[in-house]
C-alpha cells in the first residue's frame, strides 16, 4: 500500500486511546475487532442492516460496518466493553440480565449500545416515526412502540423482543424518563 492509501488516525476506544495507521477503506468495525481486540460489535450483515455492529461515536450510536475507521479519527468510541464503570453494570446491562433480553447473545452488545443511544435521544425530545405529538416537557412518551421503532435497526434473531423492550422500558422508568 502506498501511503495515499493509509492515515494515521487516533482513536479513543473506552477511554483508551490509540494511535492506528490504516488503510483508508476499512470500517471501524474491522479495525476495534482485528486490530484492538474489541470483540463486543459483531460482524452480522456486513451491510449496516443488523446493528450487531452498534457502537456509540461520541454519545451517538452508529453502525460499524458502515463507519470507516477514517471518518471515526479523533472519535470516543464506546463499545459494550466499555459501559460498565468500575465493574458495575449500567442499568440497561443489568435490565438485558435480569429480563432475559438475550438468548444466543450475539446481537446483546450491538443491542445494548443502541439502547443507550436510543435512551439518550429520547431523554433529548427526538421524536421517531411512530411519536405522536410533540409534549410539553419535550420528551415523548417512552412506550412498548416507541421503543421497537427506536431499536427497529437491531435484528435479534432469537426473537428475544419483548425481553429487550421491558429492558428498555424498566431501565428509562428508573431513569425517569419513561412516558
Amino acid at each position: 500500500m502506498t501511503d495515499q492509501t493509509h492515515s494515521t488516525i487516533s482513536l479513543l476506544v473506552n477511554d483508551v486511546t490509540h494511535r492506528l495507521s490504516v488503510d483508508n477503506r476499512r470500517t471501524l468495525l474491522d479495525v476495534l475487532r482485528d486490530d484492538l481486540d474489541v470483540t463486543g460489535p459483531k460482524k452480522g450483515c456486513d451491510h449496516g442492516q443488523c446493528g450487531a455492529c452498534t457502537v456509540l461515536r461520541d454519545g451517538r450510536r452508529v453502525v460499524s460496518c458502515l463507519t470507516l475507521a477514517v471518518a471515526a479519527d479523533a472519535a470516543a468510541i464506546t463499545t459494550v466493553e466499555g459501559l460498565a464503570v468500575e465493574g458495575r453494570l449500567q442499568p440497561i446491562q443489568e435490565a438485558f440480565v435480569r429480563l432475559d433480553g438475550f438468548q444466543c447473545g450475539f446481537c446483546t452488545p450491538g443491542q445494548i449500545c443502541s439502547a443507550v443511544g436510543m435512551l439518550a435521544e429520547h431523554a433529548a425530545g427526538w421524536p421517531s416515526a411512530v411519536t405522536v405529538d410533540d409534549p410539553p416537557d419535550g420528551a415523548p412518551e417512552l412506550d412498548a412502540a416507541e421503543v421497537r421503532e427506536r431499536m427497529s435497526g437491531n435484528l435479534c434473531r432469537c426473537g428475544a423482543y419483548p425481553s429487550i423492550v421491558r429492558a428498555v422500558i424498566e431501565t428509562a422508568a428508573r431513569q425517569g424518563v419513561a412516558g
